[in-house]
């Protein structure tokens, strides 16, 4: 076992800062990989493509956002404001991600 514990309090900030500086880097990644999600589904809307194959995709793709959230939550141990913010962006992506899927069903289920 390693033991990474500060011997005085400017140890201690220096540690928070870096942890902090690394979760928040995590966080603006996570952000925008949500954006990318909401951009794709706005293309397939744009191109009309509203089929299954196309729509299990974008599951498969929301999937992998909530188990990336859920890691970096685990590791976000100072809960920096930046997991609230990432939080609405994956609720974004979840709505989303419904209205894409109720214009597939109304465009193959008619």
């Amino acid at each position: 076992m390693i033991d990474a514990a500060p011997r005085d309090e400017a140890g201690a900030e220096l540690l928070r800062t870096a942890f902090s500086e690394a979760r928040e880097e995590e966080w603006k990644e996570f952000i925008a990989d949500c954006g990318k999600f909401d951009a794709e589904i706005a293309r397939e809307v744009a191109k009309s493509n509203f089929t299954f194959g196309e729509l299990e995709e974008e599951e498969q793709s929301l999937d992998r956002l909530r188990r990336w959230y859920r890691e970096l939550k685990s590791r976000d141990v100072l809960r920096l404001p930046q997991a609230d913010v990432a939080q609405d962006h994956l609720s974004r992506c979840v709505s989303v991600l419904d209205d894409y899927a109720q214009q597939v069903y109304e465009t193959v289920l008619p």
